[in-house]
C-alpha cells in the first residue's frame, strides 16, 4: 500500500505529460514551424548566430484571402538578461492555429549588450519580417507586436519609436497594433531614478547608469496622437512597478484620444500571464484576434 502511495504521484506526473504532450501534437498538427531563421546578415559585423535567429509559425491552410494572414512579432521576456524563443513555441503554435502568422524572436542579451542594442536588433526583426513574411503566408499590411515582460517594453518601442525603425530600413513605422502582457520597461526612466525596491540596482546592467539613456528608452515618452492602438492585460498580482507604469502609459494614450483597452485579470501574478497561453482560448488570445482581425 505504501508503495503505491509513493508511485500515485508518479503516475500523475506521466499522466499529465502525456495529456499535454498529446494537447501540443493536436494544436502543432495545422501549423508550419520555421525554425532559427537568421534576421540579420551573417556578414553584419555584430551578427550573433544564437541571438540574431527567429521562428516563424504559420499557419498550413491557405489564407482566406491574397493578401495572407495577420502577422504577430512577439518578443519574450527576462530581465533584459535572459530567455530564449525556443521556451515560446507554444504562443507561436497557437497563434498559426488561430489564424495568424507568429514570429517569435531571440535578441542579444545583457550584460554583452545594453537595451539600445536590443532595440535594435528587435526593429532589425521587424524589418526582416516586413521583407520576408509574405512567403510564409503573412500578411506585411497588418504586423502586429506584442511582448510580455521586458518583451512588452521592447514591442512598445517598436510601436512608438519611430527614429528607431527609420534606423533600421523602416522610414514608415508599419505596425499595426501592440499588444501589451504586464509589459516592464516602460518608464525606466522613473523606475531606475527612484530605486524603491530591494535589487532594482540589478537593471542598471542593461540599461546602465545614464538616465538620458533611460528616458530614451522608455516608451511612456513617445506616446502622441497617431501612434498605434494598444491593448494591455496586467495581472491583478503583478508587480507594483508594472501596474502602475501600464497604467500611466493608459493614462497618456488616453490623453491622446486612444481608448486604450486594459484589462486586470485578478489573482494572476506575473509569470502566469504568460504561461497563461498555452491555452488557445485565453483572454488574451480573444482580445488579439479582434485587434488584428484574425
Amino acid at each position: 500500500m505504501r508503495r503505491f502511495f509513493l508511485l500515485a504521484p508518479v503516475a500523475i506526473i506521466l499522466a499529465a505529460v502525456v495529456v499535454m504532450l498529446a494537447t501540443e501534437y493536436v494544436v502543432a498538427r495545422p501549423s508550419r514551424r520555421t525554425k532559427d531563421v537568421a534576421y540579420v546578415s551573417a556578414s553584419a559585423p555584430d551578427f550573433d548566430k544564437e541571438r540574431h535567429i527567429l521562428d516563424v509559425y504559420s499557419p498550413k491552410k491557405a489564407a482566406p484571402n491574397a493578401a495572407g494572414y495577420p502577422v504577430v512579432l512577439f518578443i519574450h521576456g527576462g530581465s533584459w538578461t535572459s530567455g530564449n524563443k525556443n521556451i515560446y513555441t507554444f504562443i507561436g503554435r497557437r497563434l498559426a492555429k488561430q489564424g495568424v502568422v507568429a514570429v517569435v524572436i531571440n535578441y542579444r542579451l545583457a550584460p554583452s549588450v545594453h537595451v539600445p542594442e536590443q532595440a535594435a536588433d528587435c526593429a532589425r526583426a521587424l524589418a526582416w519580417t516586413m521583407g520576408n513574411i509574405r512567403q510564409y503566408g503573412g500578411d506585411p499590411a497588418r504586423v502586429f507586436v506584442m511582448g510580455h515582460s521586458a518583451g512588452g517594453g521592447l514591442a512598445a518601442l517598436l510601436a512608438t519609436d519611430d527614429a528607431l525603425l527609420a534606423a533600421h530600413g523602416l522610414p514608415q513605422n508599419p505596425v499595426r497594433g501592440a499588444i501589451m502582457d504586464d509589459p516592464a520597461g516602460l518608464d525606466m526612466y522613473s523606475y531606475l531614478k527612484e530605486m524603491k525596491y530591494a535589487g532594482d540596482q540589478q537593471y542598471l546592467v542593461p540599461f546602465g547608469k545614464d538616465p538620458a539613456v533611460w528616458k530614451q528608452q522608455s516608451a511612456i515618452y513617445k506616446i502622441r496622437p497617431g501612434i498605434p492602438p494598444f491593448i494591455f492585460y496586467i495581472g491583478g498580482e503583478t508587480y507594483p512597478s508594472i501596474s502602475g507604469s501600464s497604467g500611466r502609459f493608459q493614462d497618456r494614450l488616453k490623453a491622446t484620444g486612444q481608448p486604450a483597452p486594459y484589462t486586470i485579470i485578478p489573482g494572476r501574478h506575473h509569470i502566469p500571464m504568460v504561461l497563461q497561453l498555452y491555452w488557445q482560448h485565453n483572454i488574451i488570445y480573444k482580445g488579439l484576434l479582434k485587434l488584428v482581425g484574425a
